[in-house]
């Protein structure tokens, strides 16, 4: 059997040790949640609706972008606000995709019940937009020394001529648990009434 020189079991000294920290960074888990979180638009429009864009008798389109997010909001999870320096992660609660997406389509679902224009709340624009909606989400998650869930949204709606106007909305609901299966239906009545609220301000900006 050869014999190892010092130089080599020091190399594989230094692989195993890289691999031991690899292995304590990476987590290997496969098991999912049981069920996922959405946000769903308490006023859809009804079946047989729709609007047009690009003639001179239509409001020609709205298109709504995905809105940015701080880092906190930039994954599935839902954040806890532990303090002013400190955020964890709410147990079990793992959104269907990023929340910046479910709450751009439901401030399109509440344009829609609201204005005759064309809304474009996806990434296919076939049209060019008449007004287009930005915005910040700054949260959307839960404050575990209040024990309420906040979602605030910072609206920025610009016209084709460069014309640009913003507006900040908050809505909070208290007394809720610490739990996903509480925390998730909370959110979604929150993020609905911040929606209703932008949509309404846009409508009326017309």
């Amino acid at each position: 059997m050869p014999t190892r020189t010092p130089l080599a079991s020091l190399r594989i000294g230094v692989i195993a040790a890289a691999a031991f920290a690899v292995a304590g960074c990476v987590s290997f888990e496969t098991e999912l949640p049981t069920s996922l979180l959405t946000l769903q638009s308490t006023n859809s429009a009804p079946a047989g609706s729709g609007a047009q864009a690009g003639d001179e008798d239509s409001e020609g389109a709205i298109a709504v972008l995905t809105p940015e997010t701080p880092a906190k909001l930039d994954v599935v999870r839902i954040p806890v606000t532990v303090s002013s320096t400190e955020i964890a992660y709410l147990q079990d609660a793992v959104w269907v995709e990023k929340p910046a997406r479910l709450f751009r389509r439901l401030l399109g679902e509440a344009l829609r019940t609201r204005s005759t224009a064309l809304i474009i709340d996806s990434d296919d624009t076939p049209t060019l937009a008449a007004r287009t909606v930005r915005g910040t989400l700054f949260d959307m998650g839960y404050d575990a020394g209040t024990s309420s869930v906040i979602v605030r949204y910072e609206a920025i709606v610009a016209d084709a001529d460069g014309k640009a106007v913003s507006r900040r909305f908050e809505a909070v609901e208290d007394n809720v648990l610490p739990e996903a299966a509480s925390v998730g239906p909370a959110l979604n009545r929150a993020a609905n009434s911040v929606a209703d609220d932008v949509a309404e301000w846009i409508v009326g900006e017309d």
